[in-house]
């Protein structure tokens, strides 16, 4: 009996990982024609995964269909692909649907919950969410206006190469006083301690 499970769970794991190396495969796939500028063939590829719940995969093909490659530009449905990504965690599908609410597109614009999205990519390291998230913080989109924390976003942003955050980290910093300063970036350093987590 124990030889039987043994061999059932050898079988199980052969037949999961020849799918997990086909997955890969699919996904290279379509990344190396998408690279060639065939978004046809990339979609070919990557709609499968997607539709089996592969986050990278739902990332990019909503990348495709939100710049109108390889099939007519649909911002509802990019939306839906980013939305399952960013639901399994994806940061970058995170900070797209920030855009996204932000701007309006393929949804009622919303900056509370562009904030939300932005605020996820944001603990994740993402420089450009962090950014974004400074700026709310900055003109009061989606949040009540907090110089602090919008030094701070941007403070951080900077740090993971945000080449426009310096810019309005001194932006910021001439609305604030050298206390302010101070408190934002001992907030800075004290987020990147806990890394991202409970800013």
């Amino acid at each position: 009996m124990k030889q039987t499970l043994a061999m059932i769970s050898i079988i199980g794991a052969l037949i999961f990982g020849s799918i997990g190396a086909l997955l890969t495969a699919d996904f290279q796939a379509g990344f190396a024609a998408a690279q060639k500028g065939d978004y046809a063939a990339a979609l070919r590829e990557w709609t499968p995964l997607s539709d089996q719940g592969d986050a990278v995969a739902q990332f990019n093909l909503g990348g495709c269909i939100n710049r109108d490659q390889g099939v007519s530009q649909d911002y509802q449905t990019a939306l839906k692909w980013y939305a399952l990504a960013a639901e399994q965690g994806d940061a970058k599908a995170q900070f797209v649907l920030g855009v996204m609410y932000q701007q309006g597109q393929g949804v009622s614009q919303d900056y509370k919950t562009a904030v939300k999205w932005y605020a996820l990519a944001a603990e994740q390291g993402d420089a450009e969410a962090q950014f974004n998230l400074g700026v709310m913080y900055f003109e009061g989109q989606g949040v009540l206006q907090d110089y602090v924390t919008a030094h701070m976003w941007a403070n951080m942003a900077s740090m993971n190469g945000s080449e426009m955050a310096p810019e309005l980290r001194n932006a910021i910093a001439k609305e604030m006083t050298p206390a302010q300063i101070h408190a934002a970036q001992k907030r800075a350093k004290d987020c990147v301690a806990k890394n991202y987590k409970d800013c």
